[in-house]
């Protein structure tokens, strides 16, 4: 047994609790219970903490410093691998096929079997300068720029006419152009005469004084496109930040490669081929399709290559994701699936007694694939594995050996362990998880009417192709289809003017909290400063009235160099951000570091306001209004994210897939504040998979029959009633509840089997 004795991280109010190894263990309870603080920041955190002290302090410098988590002692801990949701990222050079290393096979099997031979892997390399499109250098893409956003021809160069902040009035790169002698500097560019514009943007023959701290050096005039080119367009954008990168993806617009046509490679790797394929083509071929057409090349030469190659592909299939391509960009896929390609690297290993920790791995997936997951996830045990998976799902949690179930409310009414053993005991308990897999549910049969349509027509991008659908205005909508189906690309693609509230997460450092980023914390300074008569700034933490030797933050943070950082409460302040001085003030009988240790609930009635109102309303009411952002999970951020978008002036709300991190019970007041938006006038689309959404919508768009190329087409659309009478892998899942008139989960089935 891993035993855990004395967890009080975050909520957790000083849990016992014993995880047995070489089991499959699924952790539950309603959403904000503690499951995350117990399993990863407990259990996965030590372990990783401990295994990093077993390295040379000079290794330990290089890895990822885990603190000591707040918990007497745990005992008996696996070294631990943790897949999380995190989107994969990376830059533009990172694609399916480098994340999970399969192009690396592809690279070796074309140089070993492919003809011509032009040399060794890295000659089909994007990211060697060997194999690398000499004219995009491997990106697939070409950048250009957009005169028309970078310059505005109605202003001069005093009135700020190059639209770009590094260019900004007063800067130094202005006074370039400014000090150049070539033009008047107060005459609108839409005034210059042909030779004044084409020197503006092309240079001139000319030397210029260019302004230094000291005196000016005379350097050779540069047009204005020159520079943009030599500076900005080599840049990264994703390693911009703020006005600069916002004003950069105005400016750089991107097209395909002429040169490569998008795929990467120089003309010389795109020369090779296996009978008759080249590289680019089979990177552009679904990971599914592909192993089979892998198996099937004459790759004598290289045949243990080929093996590695379509087994790997294979395993990509296992877990769902079978319609990626290699080609495919990480920067592209959800946080499911950023998850799953994670997985892929662990299921060829043969390690064992390691302790694998899942977040949520149902994210994402498909009833129908909620299956291929379990035997994945058994698969890892089987082989002699501890797995650790925090999860919803009922399908899972019938797999389990054992379950953990958290409790019973959320924030500070959870943090206790309500039930502990295995799956029939939990259909049996007395647990609001328990509750919710007993509730009866029931299909609508009486949707409302559309006041209106949202008219899709020819919609074509990725695998849809030509694809006409009317989602109906005014009612609730759902978009439905295995993972890969399109559901995404049709809502994200073709539906305007919407109010898109998406799985990225809400960006926020350790100064930010609920109340900072709802802006909550404006109102309620205000409130304090009008009472009391002094400045608003006093009650931030960011301002006059922080603590100055913590920062506002309430914990010191000391970098011991190659050793884990320490972090400690403020003596200052004990905690509590602010100064004394700022404490002395209180409004309704409390201070402001009172405010930020309450809730979003407390607070409410405390001091009436709309985006706490909303808080509660996306079921965040326990959150403290201090809490910093980087301690929420991920279900958390996108509601807090959704609390802030429901005051947007659109009349269409599109939510992608928003039970993610949702315990069924908290499911129920998500589905009623779509209801209530609605009944406002609302138009809201759903993409999501999980069925007690789906039967509650008015209208239903299903999408497949299967993922990538066997999707993109439109099954059925209408009421969900009728929708549980098709043949489609949606409409067999519901029909399963309407004819029983209830949720029959897998829970529930194993405990009466």
């Amino acid at each position: 047994m891993i035993t855990v004795t004395g967890a009080r991280e975050h909520n957790l109010r000083n849990v016992d609790v014993t995880v047995p190894t070489g089991r499959l263990t699924v952790v539950t309870g309603v959403s904000g219970s503690g499951k995350s603080s117990l399993v990863f920041d407990t259990i996965a955190a030590e372990s990783q903490r401990q295994l990093n002290q077993t390295h040379t302090a000079f290794v330990r410098n290089r890895l990822p410093n885990f603190g000591r988590p707040d918990v007497d002692k745990v005992e008996n801990l696996p070294a631990s691998v943790v897949v999380d949701q995190k989107r994969l990222g990376g830059n533009s050079r990172s694609t399916v096929g480098t994340i999970t290393d399969i192009h690396s096979l592809m690279r070796l099997l074309w140089s070993r079997a492919g003809t011509p031979h032009i040399g060794e892997s890295s000659a089909f390399s994007f990211n060697d300068p060997a194999g690398m499109c000499p004219r995009c250098h491997g990106l697939g893409t070409v950048k250009s720029i957009d005169l028309e956003q970078l310059v505005d021809r109605d202003r001069s160069l005093n009135d700020g006419a190059i639209r770009f902040p590094t260019f900004g009035v007063g800067g130094w790169t202005w006074r370039t152009f400014t000090g150049s002698a070539l033009f008047d500097n107060d005459t609108p560019l839409r005034d210059y005469t042909a030779d004044e514009w084409r020197a503006f943007l092309h240079g001139a023959d000319a030397l210029v004084e260019r302004p230094t701290d000291t005196a000016p050096v005379p350097k050779q005039y540069e047009g204005l496109i020159p520079r943009f080119e030599r500076i900005w367009l080599p840049k990264d954008v994703t390693s911009l930040k703020g006005n600069t990168r916002a004003a950069y993806e105005r400016v750089v617009t991107h097209g395909t490669c002429p040169d490569c046509d998008g795929t990467r490679l120089n003309s010389a790797a795109r020369a090779v081929t296996i009978d008759g394929r080249t590289i680019t083509d089979c990177a552009a071929i679904e990971a599914e399709q592909l192993a089979d057409i892998i198996r099937q090349l004459h790759t004598r030469t290289a045949e243990p290559v080929a093996t590695a190659l379509a087994t790997q592909l294979d395993r990509l299939t296992t877990i769902g994701l079978g319609y990626l391509t290699m080609d495919r960009a990480t920067t592209s896929l959800s946080g499911g699936e950023s998850q799953r390609v994670k997985t892929v690297r662990h299921l060829g290993n043969t390690l064992t007694g390691l302790l694998y920790v899942f977040d949520e791995p149902s994210v994402g997936l498909h009833p129908q694939d909620v299956a291929q997951l379990t035997t994945m996830l058994k698969s890892l045990r089987d082989k002699g594995n501890t797995v650790l998976v925090v999860e919803h799902d009922p399908d899972v949690i019938a797999a389990a050996d054992h379950v953990i179930d958290l409790g019973p409310g959320a924030g500070r009414d959870g943090g206790t362990i309500t039930y502990t053993g295995d799956v029939t005991g939990l259909a049996n308990a007395d647990t609001p998880t328990s509750k919710q897999y007993r509730r009866t549910r029931t299909i609508k049969t009486q949707p409302r009417t559309p006041t209106g349509v949202i008219e899709i027509r020819g919609a074509t991008r990725h695998n849809l192709h030509n694809v006409d659908v009317d989602i109906p205005a005014g009612v609730l909508t759902a978009v439905t289809g295995v993972a890969g189906s399109g559901k995404t690309t049709l809502v994200h693609g073709f539906v305007p003017d919407a109010v898109l509230i998406d799985q990225r997460a809400v960006r926020g450092s350790r100064r930010s909290s609920p109340a900072t980023y709802t802006g909550v914390l404006d109102t309620i300074r205000t409130r304090f400063a009008d009472a009391n008569d002094v400045s608003p700034s006093l009650f931030t933490p960011n301002g006059d009235g922080g603590c100055p030797d913590c920062g506002g933050v309430g914990v010191i943070y000391t970098d011991l160099a190659f050793l884990d950082p320490m972090v400690s409460t403020c003596e200052r302040c004990h905690g509590k951000r602010f100064t004394d001085e700022a404490l002395r003030y209180t409004c309704q009988g409390i201070d402001i570091g009172d405010v930020f240790r309450m809730s979003a609930r407390d607070a409410l009635e405390l001091f009436p306001d709309d985006r706490l109102a909303r808080l509660v309303e996306v079921g965040l009411g326990y959150l403290a209004l201090g809490q910093p952002l980087t301690t929420l999970s991920g279900g958390e951020r996108q509601r807090l994210k959704l609390a802030t978008e429901l005051d947007k002036p659109s009349q269409v709300y599109v939510f992608d897939e928003p039970t993610t991190g949702l315990h069924p019970a908290d499911v129920d007041d998500l589905v009623a504040l779509f209801d209530r938006l609605v009944d406002t006038g609302a138009t809201v689309i759903v993409i999501e998979h999980d069925l007690d959404v789906i039967r509650r919508a008015d209208h239903v768009i299903d999408l497949g029959p299967g993922p990538g190329r066997h999707g993109g087409q439109i099954l059925f659309t209408g009421p969900p009633a009728a929708l549980a009478t098709q043949n489609t892998p949606t409409g067999r899942h519901l029909s399963t509840h309407q004819h029983t008139g209830r949720d029959t989960p897998a829970v529930h089935r194993v405990a009466n089997t």
